[in-house]
């Protein structure tokens, strides 16, 4: 799916499941948002602010892989930030449900 300018989360949704489409590419941003969210949650709790910045790589390193690598796409958290972290987490948790199966005969 071409990206296009968009401006709504819900027009968000289907493009970004177009640029996740290979379960490999998935499963690196479902390893790279739990770590991150473990090491948030973690560093909240010990209170180490210094390392904050770490959850950024944690997160976003194995999810970049995946599209440099493996979907051969350009990651659409440079384009829409916000947009593209609130999805990572709702993509995990609908693989977590057993909710996204049926979310890909909806855009494709």
């Amino acid at each position: 799916m071409a990206e296009k300018n968009i401006k709504s989360f819900k027009e968000f949704w289907p493009f970004y499941l177009g640029e996740h489409r290979l379960p490999s590419n998935r499963l690196f941003h479902y390893v790279g948002t739990t770590a991150s969210l473990l090491l948030l949650i973690f560093l909240i709790a010990t209170q180490q602010w210094l390392w904050l910045p770490l959850v950024l790589i944690v997160g976003y390193g194995p999810a970049w892989i995946g599209h440099f690598v493996i979907e051969r796409n350009r990651p659409a958290t440079f384009t829409y930030p916000l947009w593209s972290l609130m999805a990572d987490y709702k993509m995990l948790f609908m693989a977590m449900t057993g909710q996204l199966k049926k979310e890909w005969p909806k855009y494709f």
